[in-house]
């Protein structure tokens, strides 16, 4: 049974879906003015592998995520650059896409943009004003809090503590401080479109409730974001839709990522955000770094837990001590893929038979474990047990008969590629992934591959002529440079050492 964390109950609850073997997700997507920060990889890998999974487990997911391109950022920035906030928020769409695609995410099956859903939104606020749970005010329409009692549920605020600390606003038009627009009167120079109540644009809140609607019905499985979104945003979402659509519709299961929370060398931990600048986007750090180290370090940590991204120095001499791991990690798993291939493509299988642990089985815990709230690091650490039994069997071939140990590598050989299918990590072909990381690294340590390329030729020769002193005298200044050479049956093959 899969089990996931419920923010409204505060509590894991089974997954039962409104439709049996169907399931309905939709997850806030981007506000699109700006390129995307590492915060945002962070929500849409943990959601990336919600869907992986389910879709393991064998049901069929319809994954809807959203563009927002319609919003006050989105226009205050495109008057900056004096670029149309149409254009702006379609340009950055595609950064946001580029992005998904450097960081593995599966592309959701539907992404609605805001812009091309003005009817419904304009059906939605019409079905609240009708329910008299909004009001018109000189061409807005404003959400009336204080007649929706729920109000709160979602993130546990009462509406009198949310009366007490309610800033007053200098929108006169608003009866009370809480009320939020669906609908914006127009402005000279912003987007608009026209409506029963005068030309205008949606609010930020009602898009979603429309577009979740559109593609989900009213009634879904899973609501998906960062942890921010839960007040206002997903509050706001929650109770206009039961206010257009009855009381006990909507989203059945709320799931909310936590942050990640920049520490600098001596400095103290905080959320990383945009308003507070300390920001590196997923562009900046995946110009440095595998895109696929990032992914790697989000896993690490289960996705509802804080997250620290460690950042040493600053601007362009910025290093990212957790990326770095990630990468030598990424290395470890592809030299033991690259061995594994290796001794695969020798021989043939044996057949059914004894299957050492952990491969044997393997699939079934790997699933077992993100069937329990989608426990990705307890998942990786499934994958190095995995790890160890390889490199073991690579190593010492005499540690098991002959056809247990081709079963238990081909099992494991299954495994990892399971895995690459469900966390979207380590499914790379291994020679690609070496090369590309040791270019990386001759770069920052000044080596000069084609000269190593020379050597490794020179100590053949010696080897070749049985002068074993010359030989080793090569070897061992390649050492010294950072260069190890590691012999195998088709010649000398080398790294470089960190």
């Amino acid at each position: 049974m899969i089990r996931l964390y419920d923010t409204a109950r505060r509590e894991k609850v089974d997954l039962q879906p409104i439709v049996p073997g169907q399931l309905g997700v939709y997850v806030c997507g981007p506000t699109v003015y700006d390129m995307c920060h590492v915060g945002h990889a962070r929500c849409y890998v943990a959601f990336d592998v919600v869907v992986r999974h389910l879709r393991a487990r064998g049901l069929a997911v319809r994954y809807v995520r959203n563009i927002t391109d319609v919003d006050d950022k989105i226009i205050k920035r495109a008057a900056e650059l004096t670029e149309e906030p149409l254009a702006l928020s379609a340009r950055f769409a595609e950064e946001f896409h580029r992005d998904m695609a450097l960081l593995g995410c599966v592309a959701p099956d539907v992404e609605p943009k805001v812009s091309e859903h003005i009817p419904e939104i304009l059906a939605l606020i019409e079905a609240i004003l009708e329910r008299g749970q909004a009001y018109t005010a000189e061409g807005d329409v404003y959400f009336e809090v204080e007649r929706f009692p729920a109000y709160g549920a979602l993130s546990r605020r009462n509406l009198d503590e949310l009366r007490a600390g309610a800033r007053v606003e200098v929108d006169e038009r608003k009866r009370r401080p809480l009320d939020f627009a669906l609908w914006k009167a127009a402005k000279p120079g912003e987007p608009s479109w026209p409506s029963p109540w005068g030309a205008g644009r949606p609010g930020w809140h009602i898009e979603c409730s429309a577009m979740s609607s559109r593609y989900l019905g009213p009634d879904f499985d899973i609501h998906g974001g960062g942890m921010d979104l839960i007040f206002p945003h997903h509050e706001n979402e929650l109770a206009q839709s039961r206010a257009a659509n009855g009381a006990g519709t909507f989203a059945r299961l709320w799931m909310h990522n936590g942050f990640i929370n920049v520490r600098t060398a001596g400095g103290a931990e905080e959320k990383m955000s945009k308003s507070l600048g300390n920001f590196f986007t997923i562009r900046q750090v995946c110009e440095r770094h595998e895109p696929e180290a990032l992914r790697l370090f989000l896993l690490g940590t289960h996705y509802r837990s804080p997250l620290s991204f460690e950042i040493e120095a600053a601007g362009e001499g910025a290093r990212f001590a957790n990326l770095e791991e990630a990468e030598r990690r990424l290395a470890y798993v592809y030299t033991t893929l690259s061995r594994l291939e290796g001794a695969l493509a020798v021989g043939k299988s044996a057949g059914p038979g004894e299957v050492l642990p952990p491969a044997a089985g393997f699939r079934e815990r790997l699933l077992d474990t993100l069937d329990d709230d989608v426990n990705t690091a307890a998942a990786l650490g499934l994958t190095s047990e995995l790890l160890t039994v390889v490199n073991k069997l690579l190593d010492q071939p005499k540690s098991a008969a002959k056809d247990v140990r081709r079963r238990t590598l081909e099992a494991a050989h299954d495994g990892f590629a399971l895995v690459a299918d469900v966390l979207g990590v380590f499914g790379q072909p291994p020679e690609a992934f070496l090369a590309r990381r040791r270019t990386r690294l001759c770069a920052l340590r000044g080596i000069d591959a084609s000269e190593v390329a020379l050597r490794i030729e020179e100590r053949d020769r010696a080897r070749r002529e049985k002068d074993f002193a010359r030989a080793d005298a090569i070897r061992q200044e390649l050492a010294a440079r950072g260069v190890e050479l590691m012999d195998g049956a088709a010649g000398a093959s080398w790294r470089v050492t960190e």
